[in-house]
């Protein structure tokens, strides 16, 4: 559990003010305008077992995990980072989240196009590195999300993600380009 996190409420409330932000907003209008409508109610705030600050369970919505957030900007970060796996999701008639590939290409883009890898939060988190540090930071937590995959262990994990980083990596739907 995270030090000082926040009730399943103030979770609920926070996930409410996200939908304020101009990143959430136009990810809900692109998923609508795909076909894809995500209601309010779509995204709920739980206490999780595993730790984790969220997830999209396809069928079933975003759950924010109200134990492992803090403050507002934890929670914005995890409904943009599952608006971008639904937007995926969506756009992909056969996306098979079991598929090691599969998996490694939302997540690496969620990684690059959802901001979570933006040099100053990696700054906060006590990496330094100032060059290249984008693109180290979505391999590393593309890597960290496979080895929650039981069918992607080590070696299988990273050559899937390597096989499919230039095209998923350059992919930037539903932006122009990476924000």
């Amino acid at each position: 559990m995270a030090k000082n996190s926040v009730t399943e409420e103030e979770c609920q409330a926070m996930i409410h003010k996200s939908f304020r932000t101009p990143m959430v907003r136009f990810l809900r209008e692109r998923l609508e305008k795909a076909g894809c409508a995500v209601g309010d109610n779509f995204f709920k705030a739980v206490t999780c077992d595993e730790e984790m600050a969220g997830a999209y369970v396809r069928r079933e919505g975003v759950k924010v995990c109200s134990n492992y957030v803090r403050i507002q900007d934890d929670v914005n970060m995890v409904v943009i980072r599952e608006l971008i796996h639904v937007f995926d999701d969506c756009r992909s008639a056969n996306l098979n989240w079991s598929d090691c590939a599969h998996q490694a290409c939302t997540e690496i883009r969620t990684n690059h196009l959802s901001g979570s890898c933006h040099y100053k939060r990696e700054l906060l988190k006590g990496f330094l590195k100032i060059r290249g540090h984008g693109q180290e930071c979505v391999k590393r937590k593309v890597m960290q999300a496979l080895s929650q995959n039981p069918n992607c262990s080590g070696l299988a994990a990273k050559d899937a993600m390597e096989a499919v980083w230039d095209v998923c990596y350059n992919d930037t739907q539903p932006f122009d380009r990476a924000p």
